[in-house]
């Protein structure tokens, strides 16, 4: 899909006009934190979520600014208003400058990446890689390990490339989120060491609310075939199964992990 338009600090403009200068230093060295949103029927789902995300990220990291929540959702709500698509992703970029005054708000749209819906009654490959994010609850522009990890699972025809840290221990994707099921609990790494997602969170809602339990705890790597699914969630995956990690084979997604794929989907068409 063809977009035309983008949004800077409010302002509707030509998306010809989209650039950032090569002199930018905070953009070149990452200063900066962004956030994707799902757009469906022309509405933005979760925009207060992925805010409130964007804020904290960028207090996490020390960067001054002055656009508060309202500016952004009236910024994302008047590109939609023109760009008028039902089905895309929008990012939303902040980067830092030398004053709060400086700082730059960016939105412009993107065409939507789905997973090949094969992976979700099949599971996704995953490989692994070694490296912790210096500021987990940071959703910033220096994904340099980031990209790396992925570009590995690309080479190798994998869905992504889940982090270990130095104890051995899983912690995230470099764009999902990771979650393992023991009959009806669900088991997430600690919540101090990963990025909070934006659709982690609602799935916790939906699983609390459909009767599953919830528990926090270090998910070493070697005992992850141990537990009965595996799978992750993210903006545009919604929740995916893994068959398999490093080529070795995970238990099939449980019926648990089925039941809380249909209650995720059924709360995603009625909000």
């Amino acid at each position: 899909m063809d977009f035309k338009f983008f949004s800077k600090n409010g302002n509707v403009l030509p998306i010809a006009e989209a650039v950032v200068p090569l002199d930018n230093i905070e953009y070149q060295y990452g200063f900066g934190v962004y956030e994707t949103v799902r757009v469906s029927k022309g509405f933005p789902r979760f925009l207060a979520d992925h805010t409130e995300r964007l804020m904290e990220s960028a207090r996490i990291i020390g960067l001054e600014h002055s656009f508060d929540p309202a500016f952004v959702v009236t910024a994302v709500e008047s590109l939609l208003k023109k760009i008028a698509t039902e089905a895309l992703n929008l990012k939303i970029l902040l980067i830092g400058a030398r004053s709060k005054e400086g700082a730059t708000l960016y939105v412009f749209p993107l065409n939507p990446l789905f997973p090949e819906k094969r992976l979700y009654s099949e599971g996704a490959a995953l490989v692994t890689y070694e490296h912790e994010r210096p500021f987990p609850h940071a959703k910033a522009l220096s994904m340099l390990t980031s990209y790396l990890a992925y570009r590995r699972a690309s080479t190798a025809d994998c869905y992504d490339a889940l982090l270990v840290d130095r104890d051995g221990n899983v912690t995230e994707g470099t764009r999902t989120n990771f979650l393992c099921l023991k009959g009806r609990t669900v088991i997430s790494p600690p919540a101090s060491k990963i990025l909070l997602g934006v659709t982690r969170k609602h799935l916790l809602d939906v699983a609390k609310k459909g009767g599953f339990s919830y528990e926090e705890r270090d998910i070493p790597l070697a005992l992850v075939p141990s537990f009965d699914s595996a799978f992750l969630t993210s903006t545009s995956s919604k929740i995916v199964p893994i068959r398999s990690i490093d080529g070795a084979p995970l238990p099939p997604a449980s019926e648990a992990l089925r039941e809380l794929m249909r209650l995720f989907d059924t709360y995603l068409s009625e909000y």
